[in-house]
C-alpha cells in the first residue's frame, strides 16, 4: 500500500504539542508539506523545526487566535485564496471540566466556537481547493464521549456531539468530490496537557505523582481540562 504523501500540503490545527503536533510529525514523515496552526509563534516555530524535512517537503505556520474566531477566520481565508490544502485535522483543546447543571449561556458559546464554528469556518474555507483537487481528507479530534458522555464534561460532552453531527452531515454532502470526512475518538493520551493534569490531581489530593500515573481513573474527566497553549 503507498502512503506516502509527497506533494501533499497538511494543515494541523492545535500542533505545537500533544496529539496536533504527534499528527504533524508522522505527516511530515509520509513527505507532506506540513502548515502548522496555533496562537503561539514562538512554539510554531520551535514545533516546526522538529519536522522531517528529507525528502524535499516545505513546512510552514499560520498563527492563529483559536478563542477569536474572526481571526481564524481571516488568517484561514486570505491562506486560502493563494493555497490549497488536501489534509485538514481539525484538533483543538477542550474546553473546562464541570457538570452540565452548573454551566451558563457562555459556557455553551465559548465551546462550540472554540470547536463548532471553528472547524466548519477552516473547513468551508478549504473545500474549494480540495474540490478542485479532486482529493480531500478531513480529519476532526473529538473526543470519546461522543460514543459515551464522560462525567463531570457537560459542555464538552455537548460540544463534541455537535461537531461529530456537523462531521457526518459534511461527509454526505462532499464524497462525490472526493473528499473523506472522518472522526477520531482518542482517549486519555500521553502528552504533556496529561502530565499537568497528573500533577495537578496530586497535588489537590497530596498524593504521589507515580501513584496517580498508575490510576486507571485517570482516563476523562481528569484528562480532558483544557490545555496550556495549545491552540
Amino acid at each position: 500500500m503507498n502512503t506516502s504523501l509527497l506533494k501533499k500540503n497538511a494543515l494541523i490545527c492545535g500542533s505545537t504539542q500533544g496529539i496536533g503536533f504527534a499528527i504533524a510529525k508522522e505527516l511530515a514523515l509520509l513527505g507532506a508539506n506540513c502548515i502548522l496552526m496555533a496562537r503561539n509563534e514562538n512554539s510554531l516555530q520551535g514545533a516546526l523545526a522538529d519536522l522531517d524535512s528529507t525528502q524535499g517537503q516545505r513546512h510552514s505556520y499560520l498563527v492563529a487566535d483559536f478563542s477569536n474566531n474572526m481571526h481564524v477566520k481571516q488568517t484561514i481565508v486570505s491562506y486560502a485564496k493563494e493555497h490549497k490544502v488536501h489534509i485538514l485535522i481539525n484538533n483543538t483543546g477542550g474546553p473546562p471540566a464541570g457538570k452540565i447543571a452548573d454551566a451558563v449561556d457562555a459556557d455553551f458559546v465559548a465551546a462550540l466556537n472554540l470547536h463548532l464554528i471553528n472547524n466548519h469556518n477552516i473547513t468551508t474555507a478549504l473545500l474549494e481547493g480540495m474540490k478542485s483537487e479532486g482529493y480531500g481528507r478531513i480529519i476532526n479530534i473529538v473526543s470519546t464521549s461522543v460514543k459515551v458522555p464522560l462525567p463531570n464534561l457537560g459542555v464538552s460532552n455537548t460540544t463534541r456531539a455537535a461537531v461529530a453531527g456537523w462531521a457526518k452531515t459534511l461527509a454526505n454532502e462532499v464524497a462525490g468530490f472526493g473528499i473523506t470526512v472522518n472522526n477520531v475518538l482518542p482517549g486519555a493520551t500521553a502528552t504533556v496537557r496529561l502530565s499537568s493534569i497528573i500533577e495537578n490531581k496530586a497535588k489537590k489530593t497530596h498524593t504521589e505523582f507515580n501513584i496517580i500515573e498508575e490510576e486507571p481513573e485517570i482516563s476523562p474527566p481528569f484528562a480532558l481540562e483544557k490545555e496550556p497553549d495549545s491552540i
